[in-house]
């Protein structure tokens, strides 16, 4: 492949040329209620080639490598259109590697009967709940094989299979209406869809007694955040506004957010490391053959650094943290998360609670929104906290807020540390779903505003 590869580029003028190759095998099985939806199992192969000329971006994808020369020089023309933009890359050495994402039970392996058995377990467990109107359960791995060459001389062949499974239960009470979810998916192997028939009846069981929650009035809470919607707190309201690319085009943004800023307390650290082996977003090296980093976003409660592309990190003067990722062949690589998550400190869980006399003990997320620096989440589960005690279920609650205001307010750190993967995914400009994890601790967040009665 390499010599394929160097062979297309030697003849084409141009001041940089990327190549990426892939080959996809997918395998789904969706089940919906009690229909087999989709089951199969689909192979790919194609590339794309960027070429930067004169500060101009030319793109150009293809299913048929053979045509790669043609798709060189239609990339090239379009550079030639745009030249003169101003786009530049941050210099970097060439590298060349080849990396094998190591699993477990390979999925590959596993017939396509058995993956369906599995999963129509897991859906029976589901729909036989007494009030659970439908389910759905949905398994995918992904087989992935990636090239990268460069004009700059790097060469890097990376592949592994990310594997995952999504259940879920729709209970109905009249018009009372309730869901609940599971979702688990890495680079860890066949092994973690297997045996989860506890997390099966758990959906079932959440959704069950959903409809028996009170609601809350809403108004200000001490909210304890456990480690799933901490992670989808740090991903959505915080993490996208740290990609540099969102950022540079946003002036008011970068008012918001001037680096050495501080944005809580000495204990809090937020982190994007792609080098978490076996996480949904693990990678060695990014799509623009950037090394994976370990970037503070927030370390010890200052703005401390932005995720970055080559092109980002020369237009802001910044480093560059190697988090250019593309879904796959058809994209452009953007800047993107990896495995995004808040350091735990030392606050056990049974601390967190001990002094609060009224607030809100929330679970997992369901659905919610961003907007620049303002958030709407939907817990998946929610219980009163009276006197230091867990006590009523509750349901709809709606965290709303100013993140910066959130993070700033965040006054106990837990010393747990949960990551969450899982086939949701992250989505962005049209690419989704790209795997990522999330993660934290529990945490303990003084006055955020809960959306009740």
């Amino acid at each position: 492949m390499k010599a394929f590869l160097q062979e297309a580029i030697k003849a084409v003028n141009a001041d940089y040329i990327e190549i990426r190759i892939e080959e996809i095998l997918r395998t789904r099985v969706d089940f919906v209620g009690k229909e087999l939806e989709q089951i199969g199992t689909v192979e790919q192969r194609g590339g794309c080639v960027r070429v930067l000329n004169n500060g101009g971006w030319g793109f150009a994808s293809f299913n048929n490598i053979d045509n790669l020369q043609k798709n060189i020089q239609k990339a090239l023309s379009m550079a030639q259109m745009v030249q003169n933009s101003g786009a530049k890359l941050t210099p970097v050495d060439p590298i060349i590697a080849e990396y094998l994402i190591r699993w477990g039970k390979d999925p590959t392996l596993i017939p396509l009967l058995e993956k369906q058995q599995l999963c129509e377990s897991y859906n029976r467990m589901i729909r036989d709940a007494t009030k659970v109107q439908t389910s759905s359960v949905r398994y995918r791995d992904i087989a992935l094989k990636k090239y990268l060459l460069t004009s700059e001389g790097t060469y890097i062949s990376q592949q592994g299979i990310f594997c995952g499974i999504n259940m879920a239960a729709i209970a109905k009470d009249g018009n009372n209406i309730q869901q609940a979810h599971f979702s688990t998916g890495d680079f860890r192997g066949y092994s973690q869809v297997e045996g989860l028939e506890d997390k099966a009846e758990g959906v079932a069981k959440r959704a069950v007694d959903l409809l028996s929650a009170e609601q809350i009035s809403g108004g200000k809470y001490t909210v304890v955040i456990d480690p799933k919607l901490c992670g989808v707190f740090v991903h959505e309201a915080f993490g996208h506004l740290s990609e540099a690319d969102f950022l540079y085009e946003n002036p008011h943004l970068q008012g918001l957010m001037p680096l050495g800023a501080r944005f809580g307390t000495d204990d809090l650290s937020i982190v994007d490391f792609s080098g978490l082996e076996g996480e949904a977003g693990y990678y060695p090296y990014d799509d623009e053959g950037v090394p994976g980093t370990k970037t503070y976003l927030i370390k010890d409660g200052i703005l401390s650094n932005r995720l970055h592309c080559r092109e980002t990190a020369a237009m802001m003067n910044e480093p560059l943290s190697g988090n250019a990722r593309a879904i796959d062949y058809s994209h452009e690589p953007i800047v993107r998360m990896s495995n995004t998550y808040l350091e735990p400190r030392d606050w056990t869980f049974e601390e967190m609670f001990s002094d609060i006399s009224s607030g809100i003990y929330a679970k997992g997320a369901i659905g919610g929104m961003t907007n620049c620096e303002m958030f709407t989440f939907s817990a998946e589960e929610a219980f009163l906290i009276e006197n230091g005690k867990i006590t009523k279920p509750l349901r709809d609650v709606v965290l709303t807020g100013n993140v910066f205001e959130t993070l700033a307010n965040i006054d106990a750190i837990g010393n747990d540390m949960v990551f969450y993967g899982g086939l949701g995914g992250c989505g962005k400009a049209g690419q989704s779903p790209l795997p990522v994890s999330t993660g934290g601790p529990h945490i303990r967040v003084q006055d955020i505003t809960i959306g009740g009665r």
